[in-house]
């Protein structure tokens, strides 16, 4: 490859490459003399062919790769750049203090060993003789006004910090980063070091903090719901991370802000994940400040990821249930008189006798509400041995029922009987929600003469559903001890997506044991099936304890989603009930007329308060018009408190508010292993070092033998730049003009 200049201009090419060109060049100029020759217009002629000359010129030479050099040579002294690291993780407390500065090697947090390196002022040789000048810059440290939620938005972006000095460094000979290489926005590093090694600055990484975990349990995270009926449970899922080598039998306590507080006791294993909840009940309307904590256990060394604080809102509840049935069995009876009797549910009964007729007295309707007006007042509907045609319901209420749970968030509880009745539903599109596959051949369902026991799965053990007791120990007790049932309904197995809370503890087939209850979502509502009609028995021994509390809590877990925020004219709910800044929320809603019947005509607008008081208004769209059901979403742009208010368009007095708590995990988080293969590998692609504390000395002496800082050299590339082949063809186009005014061809 050949190397050549003229002033700035660069040429590179190999030596067959140049041979072509001259070759080419010299061909043309023989040719452009011969055509002179023969002219009868020489002096036209030789124009002409001295700009064909000019073109093949300008071939010949682009390819030769030219290059247009500039050289930037600076008067400054060189710079070393020092960037420190003061993010939350460099509070981690394991870092090891070299011999240098602690004779006992102390372990210290990564800030403090920093802060004693710099206290030495090791940079002073590069300032020797005027030889270097040293800034100095740092990253990651949360904002100065402490407001937490802006400090859990805090993170590290090393990439962003290394990018700054290069802008703003001038004639840099080094860089030097003390760092634990922890970072979590932005871009990989990886992408400032390759710009470093382009300009010819290595990056020297001071590597703070162990490569392995601290010993640590860590209260992960908490998923409260947003509120609870008052005087009844919530269940608060938690999550506990443990780096500890060993299992910890520990207690976690909830606390409330009054004093009041529940414990339990837990075992978390040893390097794992750790998930279980608490139940709570809830004793007053309005916010109440819960905290969730775990004791600092012996050898943990991280004490501030221990506890989390969160809020729940108590309500009054207003249950409205509709219960529709054939034959009053035992079952029908007792659902009846614990949703009667519960005060803060109102049932209405349907009773579709066949011999009898309908029912008729206190807390009975003689129709089925056939206007949607009423129906979408009603939270669950209860559907017993109830089928389609005469004596039963018909495909078009059937199919409202549908309606009301999709589009409405209601819920439904479908409770089979020996009539067989509910293998009609299928007529409709009701039957469609059943969550569960039915034997036809055995409409009757499975009858023994012994009782069969029920018995949890996984997932019932954890549902708020099946909890009988006040926590998961006595409630365990309880089911093993309540009484079995003699008939189930000809269940084959759960379909799809649904959930399994039940099952028989003496029933299997090809598809594993049968299921007793069932659980689904259809929709936005909710869906359960009970594959037994004697729930009634459990009040053995203990009368309406256990039976009543189930039917109410099955009466809350459906009505829970629909009464977000519900008011005279809206209805409004969103999942998730505690979203994360960056996620989306969605909102569905539910409009009325005046007089009560879903909206037809008409538009539902939020206006949304964000937690910095800014506000905007977000128009809903139109779902299903039948039944006004209206969606929308937004995105959560910050932490806190985020205010809605719905309302029909025009009609801002019949608004309902409602609040969605947008609380986040710190996005730096102290306690975790450092990284310092990241530190390494940008080291490396920057030419640079990765070094220890303890090999300071040598890190000085090797930056002192660096050679200065080269000038900086700019190069355009001519030959692939668009003006060159424009010039030619501009040259070409003139050359053809001037050989037709010429007359020669």
């Amino acid at each position: 490859m050949k190397h050549f200049n003229i002033g700035n201009l660069h040429f590179q090419a190999s030596t067959f490459i140049v041979i072509i060109a001259l070759f080419a060049l010299l061909v043309i100029g023989i040719l452009s003399v011969i055509a002179v020759r023969r002219s009868v217009r020489p002096k036209r002629t030789g124009s002409l062919e001295a700009l064909r000359f000019l073109c093949g010129l300008i071939a010949a030479a682009m390819l030769l790769g030219p290059e247009w050099r500039t050289v930037e040579s600076s008067d400054l002294q060189p710079e070393i750049a020092i960037v420190t690291d003061e993010s939350l993780s460099m509070t981690t407390e394991d870092a090891r203090l070299p011999r240098s500065l602690s004779e006992d090697e102390k372990i210290v947090g990564r800030a403090e060993l920093v802060k004693q390196i710099n206290e030495t002022e090791f940079w002073t040789p590069f300032e020797m003789d005027g030889q270097n000048r040293v800034t100095f810059s740092s990253f990651g440290a949360p904002p100065a006004d402490g407001d937490p939620a802006l400090a859990a938005m805090s993170g590290s972006d090393i990439n962003k910090a290394l990018k700054d000095v290069l802008e703003s460094g001038r004639n840099l000979r080094a860089v030097i980063m003390m760092s634990d290489g922890t970072f979590n926005i932005g871009k990989s590093p990886v992408d400032s070091a390759q710009q470093m090694r382009l300009r010819g600055i290595p990056l020297y990484a001071l590597g703070t903090g162990a490569a392995q975990r601290l010993p640590d349990l860590d209260l992960e995270s908490v998923n409260a719901p947003t509120y609870g009926i008052v005087g009844e449970n919530v269940q608060i899922p938690f999550s506990i991370e443990s780096s500890l080598p060993r299992d910890v039998r520990t207690i976690v306590r909830l606390r409330s802000e009054t004093g009041k507080e529940r414990t339990k006791d837990i075992v978390i294993p040893a390097n794992s994940t750790f998930d279980d909840s608490l139940l709570w009940r809830i004793e007053k309307e309005g916010a109440t400040s819960l905290t969730l904590s775990i004791p600092f256990a012996n050898d943990e060394l991280v004490e501030s990821n221990n506890s989390r604080e969160f809020i729940i809102a108590g309500k009054p509840e207003s249950i409205r249930v509709l219960v529709i049935e054939t034959l009053p069995r035992w079952e029908y009876r007792f659902i009846r008189n614990a949703l009667s009797r519960d005060p803060g549910v109102q049932v209405d009964c349907l009773l579709l006798h066949p011999q009898l007729g309908k029912g008729d007295g206190p807390d009975y309707i003689a129709e089925f509400p056939e206007k949607l007006e009423d129906l979408q007042k009603y939270d669950v509907v209860f559907v017993g041995d109830v089928g389609i045609g005469e004596g039963g319901l018909s495909i078009e209420q059937a199919n409202l029922i549908k309606g009301l749970i999709e589009s409405q968030a209601s819920g439904v509880v479908f409770i089979p009987g020996p009539q067989g009745n509910q293998f009609e539903l299928s007529q409709s599109e009701l039957g469609d929600l059943i969550p569960v596959v039915l034997d036809e051949t055995k409409k009757e369902g499975f009858g023994d003469s012994n009782p069969s026991p029920m018995r949890l799965t996984t997932e019932g053990d954890k549902s708020l559903l099946t909890m009988l007791g006040d926590d998961e120990r006595e409630n365990e007790s309880i089911w093993q001890n309540l009484p079995g049932f003699y008939w189930q309904a000809p269940v084959i197995k759960a379909k799809a997506g649904t959930q399994v809370l039940a099952v028989n503890e003496n029933r299997r087939n090809s598809s594993g044991r049968l299921p007793i209850l069932v659980t689904s979502r259809a929709g936005s509502g909710k869906v359960l099936y009970l594959a037994i009609d004697s729930a009634w028995r459990w009040r053995r021994g203990v009368e309406d304890l256990y039976h009543y509390r189930f039917w109410g809590q099955v009466a809350r877990w459906m009505s829970y989603q629909r009464n977000m925020a519900a008011g005279e004219r809206v209805r409004l709910f969103f999942s998730p009930e505690r979203p994360k800044p960056g996620e989306s929320v969605f909102l569905s809603a539910n409009a009325f007329s005046a007089e009560g019947a879903p909206l037809v005509d008409g538009t539902v607008k939020v206006e949304i308060t964000a937690p910095d008081d800014s506000v905007r208004v977000l128009e809903l769209v139109s779902e299903d018009s039948s039944w006004g059901a209206f969606s929308g979403k937004f995105a959560i742009t910050q932490p806190g408190t985020w205010k809605l208010r719905a309302s029909v368009a025009g009609e801002d007095s019949a608004a309902v508010e409602t609040k969605i708590i947008s609380q986040t995990d710190p996005i730096e988080k102290a306690g975790l292993p450092a990284r310092l293969d990241v530190l390494e590998e940008m080291t490396k692609v920057s030419r640079g070092k990765l070094v220890t504390p303890s090999q300071l000395d040598a890190l000085v002496n090797e930056i002192k033998a660096l050679p200065e800082p080269q000038p900086l050299v700019t190069s355009l590339k001519l030959w692939a730049h668009w003006f060159m082949p424009a010039l030619l063809v501009v040259l070409l186009a003139l050359f053809w003009i001037g050989r037709k005014l010429n007359g020669t061809f």
